[in-house]
């Protein structure tokens, strides 16, 4: 296994001076050498072949001992030297300080094909920011970001990537709901890929500390490399690169809400400076259609990662990125411009983007308020919205009623009068609207089935996963690696993953129940 590796993160940034693997609080620098825990009997259960191939590993060379080895921490590619990175950031609305890579530990990166990757490990051991934690992660947690990072990049959405699942072959003591209830699991390791881990709070931690000179090497290196195209740096360069941020940022965030994903912890700490999904931990899909949802048992109380909210602390993120920059800038006026262009663009695309769900490809003076009346109807009913949405593409003036989307109801039978009326009222409203349309009703369902999922990582799906592999029954894990690769394909032989989340997952740890620790 012969990789084409680069060190441009660690040549061109301040390292830790320090050079011991304790907790603490790390001055002038963007990261710390640290090396991997080596762990009791590593193994490897699920490499993505296509993660592989983009970093230039055959299938042959992921079966080796040297792959397994590498992806768990245990062996030190060669003339290579392994970091955590130091950030800090906002978590639920208050600055936390110094954060960091508690549980990640980058291994190098990688050229491939005109491409940068960095190779991260999550889940190998204590770094300088674990703070009180053990810096290990268990199976439960791996399974849900390897299968989801994957799902995401075939959804279209914006996101880091996964190459492997690992057993560590080590116990780990973790507390599910922080409820005094720890218990040992199997621990594991997650490969990350991703070209930066960069985050809002890397840019954050300079600031705060009154520290503009490697505020300036960071930006200067983060322009240089994955935003070359803007030119030099320079004020100009900096103030384009904050809009270009924040053009990414909602563009992620738009898909986000296209196929119903809650991130469920948007701290700035995981906010990707390229506007990438990261850092895969309460999340879930929706299974009600509800704009209140949050999968977090953090957030229960105040909600504020709930699904409505999403787009609205994307702006509040890139406003600490606006203070941030701000000392290398140091002027408001063109950071305001583009925050206020934030919230222009969120409305007219949030439009454009729901439109499109409807197949709806020709403007119309009335199509928001068509929308805001749809999802106040999902709303009175617990409605699924994938199902819902994936079904609509076969309303026709022949099948135009309620049946259409029957199997979207969670209780069909008990749907009252009043909220049927409403449906049909909505319904005439739809199909008067569709025939401004071009498009024959064929061309319309092939549109909206490519933009309306009909397989995503449900949290019951997962869970199902991680019950098995918990057996040591790895099977499901890739039949729903294999079905989520296709996610707006029929599948027909994979139909009973098109349903909705069964009864006993209602209310089922993993299920709906989720902690930063899942």
């Amino acid at each position: 296994m012969k990789l084409n590796i680069k060190n441009a993160f660690i040549e061109e940034l301040p390292a830790d001076a320090i050079k011991e693997n304790s907790r603490r609080q790390v001055e002038n620098a963007a990261f710390s050498f640290v090396s991997p825990k080596k762990t009791a009997n590593p193994e490897a259960i699920h490499v993505s072949p296509e993660m592989a191939l983009e970093l230039g590993i055959s299938e042959k060379e992921t079966h080796s001992n040297f792959f397994k080895n590498v992806v768990t921490g245990n062996e030190v590619y060669p003339d290579t030297k392994p970091y955590a990175m130091c950030y800090a950031g906002h978590q639920f609305g208050n600055w936390a300080g110094q954060l960091g890579d508690g549980r990640a530990i980058n291994l190098f990166e990688v050229e491939h094909n005109s491409k940068n990757w960095k190779v991260q490990l999550k889940g190998a051991g204590e770094t300088p920011y674990s703070r009180t934690a053990d810096g290990l992660a268990v199976l439960r947690s791996s399974v849900r970001e390897y299968l989801c990072s994957e799902a995401m990049f075939h959804l279209g959405v914006p996101t880091t990537r996964a190459l492997s699942l690992s057993l560590s072959g080590d116990k780990v003591l973790r507390d599910v709901l922080y409820n005094g209830n720890a218990a040992y699991e199997k621990g594991a390791i997650v490969s990350r890929i991703s070209p930066s881990f960069l985050r809002f709070g890397s840019f954050e931690i300079f600031a705060a500390r009154n520290d503009p000179k490697n505020l300036k090497i960071l930006v200067d290196y983060t322009i240089r490399h994955h935003f070359s195209h803007l030119g030099k740096p320079s004020k100009e360069t900096y103030i384009h690169f904050f809009k270009e941020v924040s053009e990414r940022t909602l563009e992620m965030i738009l898909h986000w809400q296209r196929i119903g994903f809650v991130h469920g912890v948007m701290n700035t700490d995981n906010m990707s400076i390229l506007g990438l999904t990261i850092d895969y931990g309460p999340y879930g899909w929706l299974e009600g259609f509800d704009f209140g949802w949050t999968p977090n048992t953090t957030d229960i109380r105040n909600k504020r990662y709930r699904y409505g909210n999403q787009p609205n602390i994307g702006l509040w993120n890139l406003y600490q990125l606006a203070n941030a920059l701000y000392p290398i800038i140091e002027d408001v006026e063109p950071l305001e411009t583009i925050l206020h262009q934030y919230k222009v663009d969120f409305e007219k695309k949030s439009l454009r983007m729901m439109q499109s769900k409807l197949g709806l490809f020709l403007d119309d003076e009335n199509d928001l308020k068509l929308i805001q009346h749809l999802e106040d109807i999902l709303q009175l009913t617990e409605t699924d919205m994938t199902i819902f949405f994936r079904n609509l593409s076969n309303f026709s003036e022949e099948n135009s009623n309620l049946a259409l989307i029957k199997k979207a109801f969670y209780d069909f039978e008990n749907i009252s009068e009043e909220v049927k009326n409403q449906w049909n009222l909505w319904f005439q409203k739809y199909a008067d609207r569709l025939k401004k349309e071009s498009l024959s009703s064929e061309e319309r369902k092939k549109k909206m089935d490519a933009i309306n999922p009909k397989y995503v990582l449900r949290n019951y799906m997962s869970q199902l996963a991680i019950d098995a592999a918990n057996q040591g029954d790895y099977s499901l894990i890739d039949a729903l690696f294999q079905l989520l690769k296709k996610p707006y394909s029929e599948q027909p032989k994979n139909e009973k993953w098109f349903a909705k989340r069964p009864e006993w997952a209602r209310n089922k740890v993993g299920c709906s129940m989720l902690s930063c620790s899942s």
